[in-house]
């Protein structure tokens, strides 16, 4: 394990690459598992803010949830997620004409009409965040959906493809830490 301010981050983060290739995996994270996206508090009101902008790339069914469920979810076990469509994908998920899932958040982001991107859990998959009070775990998530991606010739180690992610959760002074922390380990 490598300790990064109060972040104890598994070694996958180095040894394990990843490259997402959507055209394969058709974005089964976003329709598999036992719960939404994991949210952060503070997303919730993001999320609630810019609803509006949203609304026009979902479909009717997690228009339907977000009315019935409201943005968020709040379960034991699971904590603050966004709602699913019938017990199966993300409210938010729109569809492509090729049947790929994809987020109707980051399409509205991509196209300018919002400032938030999507849920920070969904920018660092597959790493997971576990909150332990005064210390956070920053684990690899393995499930045999992103199998292509684990072993994706165009894969990066986890710390690399996820740098983005990372540095918008934690800060690039942290980042800088994580990068000395491995050169360490390598040593």
């Amino acid at each position: 394990m490598l300790i990064v301010s109060n972040c104890i981050v598994s070694e996958d983060i180095v040894d394990r690459c990843f490259c997402c290739p959507l055209s394969e995996c058709k974005g089964q994270c976003c329709v598999e598992g036992d719960a939404g996206a994991p949210l952060e508090e503070e997303e919730v009101a993001d999320l609630e803010r810019i609803l509006p902008q949203v609304k026009p790339y979902m479909t009717e069914k997690g228009l339907a949830a977000i009315e019935e469920q409201g943005v968020a979810v709040r379960e034991d076990g699971f904590g603050i997620s966004t709602p699913l469509v019938d017990n199966r994908e993300c409210a938010f998920v729109a569809w492509g004409t090729d049947g790929t899932a994809y987020c109707a958040i980051e399409q509205a982001w991509r196209d300018g009409m919002t400032d938030f991107m999507k849920p920070v859990s969904c920018h660092l998959y597959p790493l997971r965040l576990d909150n332990y009070g005064e210390f956070i775990a920053v684990n690899y998530h393995q499930w045999d959906i992103c199998r292509c991606a684990a072993n994706h010739p165009d894969g990066k180690p986890l710390y690399q493809y996820l740098r983005e992610p990372l540095v918008r959760r934690f800060g690039q002074a942290w980042y800088d830490e994580l990068l000395e922390q491995i050169a360490l380990r390598n040593k």
